[in-house]
């Protein structure tokens, strides 16, 4: 568990623990914004700091209990994740938070209950969270995280303090990453192509995640020149269809963008604007929304517990595209 927040997490970072310190901490947060920012260091930190015996601005990383994070295990500090990407909470996993919620503290500190992401609680864990969330008991907190909170129940966010992460600034966020990409071009480029997300941009910067995106602008540029769906689909056999279609989502975006407005300075994905200009002479905006809608349709299908037929999507969802580029 890491101790520290990033560095562009100061200011919400001197927020929380200005509470923590005054003892007026909510026993209930919700981390929220999009991926990318940090929300999951954050948590880690100021549960380090609440769990910490002799904590300053940030956990002192000394003690008995800060070691014990260290090691991966506290006897007061619960954590609840899907057992894979994608999958949901369910309610086996909300009646051990109510358990571990009516214990008494085993150091005599804080009791803390981590769970992320919050939109992946069934509607049955959900409900069944909500007593807890309402009669915590002393001592206790609640950390939730959520990137889309729309897509909790709104008894859930009603008994949860909102706190929205910040954007970071483009200097804090752009320094930090030029030294994790040691190339500050690099580094540039992949902060647009993040929308400003620095952890984001690390992760879209590393081989694996490169290779997708150079793998997907061929098949682009294939389906341009009149290429065949169902054939080029075949290639990404072996690629996860989330990473597929958000990739697909902010290329559809930067398309709409520049139908719309015509401005190249809001397309996020620079090094792709010649295959942008050929695929908009050829369809109209509310097409490519056509071809947005259903990416975001597969999308909420996958975030609900939906197992579809990946190769199906894609091929589904490249005939479309080569039928609007064709038109």
């Amino acid at each position: 568990m890491e101790l520290t927040p990033w560095p562009w997490q100061t200011a919400i970072w001197q927020r929380l623990t200005a509470l923590a310190d005054e003892s007026r901490l909510p026993h209930a947060l919700m981390l929220t914004g999009p991926s990318g920012l940090g929300k999951e260091r954050l948590a880690q930190a100021l549960m380090a700091r609440q769990l910490c015996q002799s904590p300053r601005n940030t956990a002192c990383g000394q003690c008995h209990a800060c070691q014990m994070l260290m090691s991966g295990y506290h006897p007061d500090l619960l954590e609840i994740l899907p057992a894979e990407r994608g999958k949901q909470i369910r309610i086996d996993a909300i009646r051990e938070i109510n358990a571990f919620a009516s214990q008494t503290a085993q150091q005599g500190g804080y009791r803390i209950i981590h769970l992320a992401p919050a939109e992946a609680m069934t509607v049955a864990a959900s409900n069944a969270l909500l007593k807890s969330l309402e009669e915590p008991g002393g001592d206790t907190l609640f950390i939730l995280q959520s990137d889309i909170p729309s897509r909790t129940l709104p008894t859930i966010r009603s008994r949860c303090q909102q706190w929205l992460h910040p954007q970071p600034s483009r200097e804090a966020g752009l320094a930090w990453l030029a030294q994790e990409l040691e190339d500050q071009e690099q580094a540039a480029f992949w902060w647009e192509v993040a929308g400003g997300r620095p952890l984001l941009a690390r992760d879209l910067a590393a081989p694996e995640a490169r290779q997708l995106r150079q793998e997907l602008r061929e098949l682009f540029e294939s389906l341009v020149r009149g290429g065949d769906p169902v054939a080029e689909a075949s290639r990404l056999d072996k690629q996860a269809l989330p990473d597929i279609l958000w990739h697909g989502v902010l290329w559809l975006e930067d398309l709409i963008r520049l139908g719309v407005s015509g401005d190249m300075d809001s397309v996020r994905n620079r090094d792709l604007m010649p295959l942008y200009r050929q695929a908009i002479k050829n369809a109209r905006v509310r097409d490519w929304f056509r071809l947005l809608d259903y990416a975001h349709e597969q999308r909420r299908l996958l975030a609900g517990g939906g197992n579809p037929n990946a190769q199906l999507v894609i091929e589904s969802w490249l005939i479309r595209w080569s039928a609007l580029l064709r038109s």
